[in-house]
């Protein structure tokens, strides 16, 4: 079969012939119809200081996908060959701490796919049962591919309620775009996006956002406090993995505030604890992933009425 795969311990990838994956009896082999491209394969292809650091060569990538069940194993009862479906992208043990106190999604013992084991650039691949999410049969391939990291966006949105708060989102890449649509029907009453790329802050106004901020041209705080009569606001969604972002989120999330942060940074980021979430009471929540399978149920419900 066809792979997409990370040879060297460089820039770039290659698109190659390997073999077709074997099943075990837990197993599923899942042919793959459709599969997005991640900001973290993005990271991988050029060979950012952070892929360095987490992921080990040579390996199929990708994690985002659908696709039909081609096989299953001796073994496995709720997956049926014909079935379409995607899949959870953290392989959890099932069997830590962790995983059984309803936390999987920082199960201790986890694999990530394209990173940790071969992932869904490829014709075929292969997961366990139980990490395989029946795809609802009204949602199109084109958007079910997308449900791992629509389901980022819900979660991060909405580790609290968001109904009648004012948000600031930092990032407007594509989950920072899917948060925008998911804080809008929510019914955030503000919904601020910053971004330096302006065709991202256009299409963030069409997502539902009342006030588009181009940070390399404007003033972040200035803006927030000025469009929250200097209270700031409810809610920061943090998605860029960017220092200077983040410390603006600090500087304009209210006392009593909530910020959510699913960036990734490739440096260590320097923020004044006492002053910015101590003596503001600031409650941070740092999101990995979705929670199995919670979110991929909010997620599927919010993509089959067509948002």
């Amino acid at each position: 079969m066809k792979a997409v795969v990370k040879t060297k311990h460089a820039k770039g990838m290659e698109y190659k012939e390997v073999s077709v994956p074997k099943i075990g009896p837990r197993d599923v082999l899942i042919k793959v119809n459709v599969a997005s491209i991640c900001g973290t394969d993005v990271h991988i292809f050029d060979w950012t200081r952070w892929a360095q650091h987490r992921f080990t060569p040579p390996r199929i990538v990708g994690h985002e996908f659908v696709g039909h069940v081609a096989k299953v194993g001796g073994e496995v009862t709720h997956v049926k060959v014909g079935d379409r479906v995607s899949a959870e992208s953290h392989i959890t043990c099932g069997h830590c701490y962790q995983c059984q106190n309803g936390n999987a999604e920082v199960c201790r013992n986890f694999q990530l796919l394209g990173m940790d084991r071969d992932g869904s650039f490829a014709e075929f691949l292969v997961l366990p049962e139980h990490v395989i999410w029946k795809t609802y049969p009204n949602i199109p391939d084109e958007w079910a591919t997308i449900q791992e990291p629509f389901g980022n966006a819900v979660d991060t949105v909405l580790a609290e309620d968001v109904s009648a708060k004012t948000v600031l989102i930092l990032g407007a890449g594509p989950i920072g775009l899917f948060a925008t649509s998911i804080a809008k029907v929510c019914g955030a009453s503000l919904i601020i996006v910053s971004d330096p790329n302006n065709y991202r802050l256009a299409i963030s106004k069409k997502m539902g956002a009342h006030i588009a901020i181009n940070p390399r041209r404007q003033d972040v705080t200035q803006i927030v406090m000025e469009a929250t009569k200097n209270d700031g606001v409810d809610v920061v969604l943090e998605f860029s993995g960017n220092n200077q972002a983040l410390n603006q989120g600090l500087k304009t999330v209210m006392p009593g505030g909530r910020i959510s942060i699913l960036g990734i940074y490739e440096r260590r980021v320097n923020i004044d604890l006492n002053k910015e979430v101590v003596f503001k009471k600031i409650r941070i929540y740092g999101i990995t992933g979705r929670k199995v399978f919670s979110t991929w149920y909010k997620t599927s419900r919010f993509l089959s009425t067509g948002l």
